[in-house]
């Protein structure tokens, strides 16, 4: 019984942590839809570091981030030039790493009601607290001709207490692909 005890908030944890994905948000601007619809070329706007975390601020996270918008937009048709020849729209990068705590209640008290020892067991309930870090990553989109934000993509994911840069690319790749999956948005159909 002892073992099961503590070993249930574990279990518990890394169900909850295999089921954690990705979660994606995006904003545009609605009077930009039709040039967002005719954008073919784009450029890299310079990564300004936002944060002073070396986590995100790093020769591995930028490669990161950016091959996997390259390979994105490029798989779709999109052509990358350099700044200097007037592309379409300018895209950039920002991210951010937040420490957060759960906590969860494991209740002692076990057994079904057919079973003969129901009831016969209480113990004190216990609650174990988890420090995992989230990652943010925001893509935005800047009209080129205009300098103007037209599009804005955001992916959030638990990054786990302990980040592997494997792991943490894996995450890029799949926040990237969900978030450009909007890009460009579609047109609203007038009834």
């Amino acid at each position: 019984m002892r073992l099961l005890s503590r070993a249930l908030p574990l279990l518990v944890g890394l169900g909850l942590a295999s089921c954690a994905g990705v979660d994606v948000d995006t904003n545009y601007d609605p009077a930009a839809v039709q040039r967002l619809n005719d954008f073919r070329t784009y450029a890299w706007l310079t990564h300004s570091q936002q944060t002073t975390d070396t986590r995100i601020n790093n020769a591995i996270t930028d490669a990161q981030v950016t091959g996997a918008v390259d390979r994105d937009l490029q798989s779709r048709g999109y052509q990358k030039v350099d700044p200097s020849e007037n592309p379409d729209f300018l895209i950039g990068w920002q991210g951010a790493i937040d420490t957060r705590l759960s906590a969860e209640t494991v209740d002692s008290y076990w057994g079904y009601p057919w079973d003969p020892f129901w009831g016969s067991y209480y113990g004190p309930s216990q609650t174990y607290v988890r420090q995992y870090d989230v990652g943010t990553l925001i893509l935005d989109v800047v009209d080129a001709r205009e300098k103007k934000l037209v599009w804005r993509g955001t992916a959030q994911a638990n990054l786990g207490d302990s980040p592997s840069a494997q792991a943490n690319g894996d995450k890029v790749n799949k926040g990237v692909e969900k978030m450009l999956k909007e890009f460009p948005p579609k047109l609203e159909e007038k009834k």
